[in-house]
C-alpha cells in the first residue's frame, strides 16, 4: 500500500498478533485509500473477532470506515465479559482443542467439537448454520467471512484455555449435566437398566449412574472423579454456576 498514511496503535492484549515493530505505541501505516479500517487491521495480523472498539481521532467508528490521511487509530481489545447476541451461547471447537471441549462439557457448557480436520470452510459454515462461537488457535479461520462468531484461544495449556473462555464469555455453568464424549445431555440412570454395560468391578463398587440421552454412554464416580471434581470446583469457585444466577 502506498496511499494515505495513518497512525495506528494496538491494545496490549492484541500485540501478540502484530509484528514486533508495531507492539509499542503508534506506528505509521500506508493505506490504499479504498480499503476499510477493518481490512487494514486484519492485514496487520489481528482478526476482527479479537478487536473491541476502533477509535479514529478519539471517536468510535465501524470496521467499514475508510481511513484518510493523518488519522490516528486506536484498536482496543474485546471487552470482557463479551456479549454474543442473536442466539443462545454455544461453542464449536476445532480438531486441536479436544481437551478444552471435554472440560467445557464437564461444566455443562454446550461445546460441539470436530475430532477430524474437516477444513476451515466447513468449520466456518457449521459455525454459521448452528450459530456457534468458533473457538480456535487458527488465525486464518477467524478471518473467514462465513463465521457467525469466533474467538482466538490464546494459550496452548488446557487450564489457561478454560479460564480464558470462561472469563471472556461468562457462560452459565451446570456441572455434570453433559456427556464429555458427545455433548449430549445426561440423565440419572437406574443401575438395573445399565447393568449389562458395566464391567463386573464397576457393578460391584458403584450404585449411582448417569446416562447420555444421545449416545448411551454410562457415567459413574470412578477413579478419575477426584481429578474432574477439582476442575469443576475451581471453575465454579471462580466463575459461579447456573444455580447461583
Amino acid at each position: 500500500m502506498n496511499g494515505p498514511e495513518i497512525q495506528i496503535r494496538f491494545a496490549p492484549d492484541l500485540r501478540v498478533f502484530v509484528s514486533a515493530e508495531r507492539r509499542s505505541g503508534h506506528t505509521p501505516v500506508a493505506t490504499d485509500g479504498a480499503s476499510s479500517l477493518g481490512h487494514v487491521v486484519e492485514s496487520l495480523g489481528v482478526p476482527l473477532t479479537e478487536t473491541g472498539r476502533l477509535l479514529v481521532d478519539g471517536r468510535p467508528v465501524d470496521p467499514s470506515h475508510v481511513p484518510v490521511a493523518g488519522e490516528t487509530v486506536e484498536v482496543e481489545g474485546v471487552a470482557r465479559p463479551q456479549s454474543v447476541p442473536g442466539a443462545p451461547l454455544r461453542f464449536l471447537l476445532d480438531v486441536h482443542l479436544g481437551t478444552l471441549a471435554r472440560r467445557l462439557r464437564l461444566l455443562g457448557v454446550d461445546a460441539a467439537y470436530e475430532s477430524q480436520d474437516i477444513g476451515d470452510p466447513a468449520l466456518a459454515t457449521l459455525s454459521a448454520r448452528e450459530r456457534r462461537v468458533m473457538l480456535t488457535r487458527d488465525r486464518g479461520l477467524l478471518r473467514r467471512r462465513e463465521l457467525w462468531a469466533g474467538a482466538y484461544v490464546y494459550s496452548d495449556r488446557p487450564d489457561d484455555q478454560l479460564r480464558d473462555v470462561l472469563e471472556r464469555f461468562a457462560p452459565q455453568l451446570a456441572p455434570w449435566t453433559r456427556c464429555t464424549a458427545c455433548n449430549g445431555r445426561l440423565s440419572g440412570a437406574d443401575k438395573d437398566a445399565v447393568r449389562e454395560r458395566l464391567e463386573h468391578g464397576t457393578e460391584k463398587s458403584y450404585d449411582v449412574f448417569a446416562e447420555c440421552v444421545e449416545c448411551g454412554r454410562v457415567y459413574w464416580r470412578g477413579a478419575h472423579h477426584a481429578r474432574l471434581e477439582a476442575i469443576v470446583s475451581d471453575a465454579v469457585r471462580e466463575f459461579g454456576d447456573a444455580a447461583a444466577r
